[in-house]
């Protein structure tokens, strides 16, 4: 009986050995090429390494593009002088960048929930070469030195290629701007600066532009500096009048 056994229990024993050889080889490949083998959950797992800076860089690039949408229109904000000065300066620091930045900002938000889409754009921003959209309104605020002026201007460039167009979108700002912040115009103050501004000549000429003066920093300031979302309602409903019309 225990020789009819021995045969088995050598084939046993040869087994179990290839088994743990096996199982070394398997283990010592696995050490090499940096692979484990099981997880806690005993799901294979393979580690993959980190991304490259360049790789984090590109897919932020990619991510932050705005995708476009043909059937919507495409309006341009220029916050005045972002990126570029503080435009006018009152005596307590508060610069006309920062004014008109939260002004563009809110007037984006605002279009954007009005289903059109909006570029909030620096004073002289890059992308304003040949700019092409529905419109582009470039906001501003007035002097913080002059004393008892009160109110708010818009203008379209002298020389237009599309003067029926610039004229209708600065007659929309003027009717709702007036009627959101209850702002007289201030016609007189307008000036070459602004019937000449730079990005008038920078975007396409079949762009409809034009730049308003929200008020003066000095007699408008409550309203300019602590109510940017009503300066902001009179500019976008101005913005909605000139689409509708078109």
């Amino acid at each position: 009986m225990q020789q009819a056994l021995q045969p088995k229990q050598n084939r046993v024993r040869r087994r179990h050995k290839m088994f743990v050889l096996t199982m070394i080889v398997l283990v010592v490949i696995a050490a090499l090429l940096g692979v484990k083998l099981f997880d806690s959950d005993a799901r294979p797992v393979i580690k993959i390494a980190p991304p490259t800076a360049q790789a984090v860089i590109s897919t932020t690039i990619v991510a932050a593009a705005p995708a476009r949408n043909s059937s919507k229109p495409l309006v341009g904000i220029v916050a005045g002088h972002k990126g570029y000065d503080p435009g006018a300066v009152c005596d307590d620091g508060l610069t006309e960048a920062e004014v008109n930045y939260a002004v563009a900002v809110e007037v984006v938000n605002l279009l954007e929930r009005r289903d059109i889409q909006a570029d909030l754009l620096d004073e002289f921003d890059s992308r304003l070469k040949d700019y092409q959209a529905a419109a582009l309104v470039s906001i501003h605020a007035d002097s913080c030195a002059i004393s008892g002026a009160t109110g708010f201007k818009a203008a379209r460039v002298t020389n237009s290629a599309i003067p029926q167009a610039e004229d209708a979108l600065v007659a929309c700002l003027n009717k709702e701007y007036a009627y959101y912040t209850g702002l007289p115009q201030h016609p007189a103050s307008i000036t070459d600066n602004m019937t000449n501004y730079h990005a008038f000549n920078e975007i396409a000429p079949s762009t409809p532009g034009a730049i308003i003066e929200t008020g003066f920093l000095l007699d408008d300031r409550y309203l300019l500096e602590q109510k940017p979302k009503v300066v902001a309602r009179g500019i976008a409903a101005g913005i909605v009048c000139f689409l509708g019309e078109r």
